[in-house]
């Protein structure tokens, strides 16, 4: 079985599960060439007990379509994140989680997985997009940002600050990264 690329984005209340909420996630599952193959999204309840973070709280007052958006449709972490198991486990390859940055959106929707369903179909590993920008780029981490990236690697997707827009958007630019470092190194 081949890799799918599970390009992933949270939108949340605060910078950390459990005190705070994660609000909506939406999730891209892409093969190596950049198709896509399916789509995820869930929007959520709050945490029993959780509250927003005061400057979350006020980027999200600056950004009224994307919390409109968030905020319908609303599951329970449970449901929503035993359909996420479930439809991850249907895909046909071996899941790879892949966010930008990883160390946020991994640490949201693990968090939620094994505290809703107990198990976690991504292991507990996931690859950052910036990072691998930093090996195929050869700058440093710092500097391997978007603005840094070659614009042959972005699509015209928009990033709206919509969960499964943004994952879309990122999955997009992922496969580009990864069609890059395949033609630097001849493969």
């Amino acid at each position: 079985m081949s890799e799918i690329y599970i390009s992933t984005d949270v939108e949340t209340d605060g910078p950390i599960p459990g005190p705070h909420s994660m609000l909506s996630f939406g999730s891209a599952a892409y093969t190596s060439e950049k198709k896509l193959i399916a789509t995820f999204s869930a929007n959520l309840e709050p945490l029993e007990g959780a509250t927003p973070h005061p400057k979350t709280a006020e980027w999200w007052a600056t950004q009224p379509e994307a919390w409109a958006a968030c905020r319908k449709d609303l599951q329970s972490p449970k449901v929503a994140m035993s359909a996420y198991v479930e439809w991850i486990n249907g895909l046909k390859g071996k899941p790879v989680f892949v966010a930008y940055p990883a160390g946020f959106d991994f640490l949201f929707i693990y968090w939620y997985l094994i505290h809703f369903v107990g198990e976690s179909p991504f292991s507990h590993s996931a690859l950052d997009m910036k990072s691998y920008a930093m090996a195929v780029l050869k700058k440093e981490y710092r500097e391997s940002t978007k603005r840094n990236m070659p614009k042959q690697w972005f699509d015209s997707f928009p990033h709206t600050h919509v969960a499964l827009d943004d994952a879309i958007e990122q999955g997009a630019l992922f496969c580009n990264m990864l069609k890059a470092n395949s033609a630097k190194s001849g493969a």
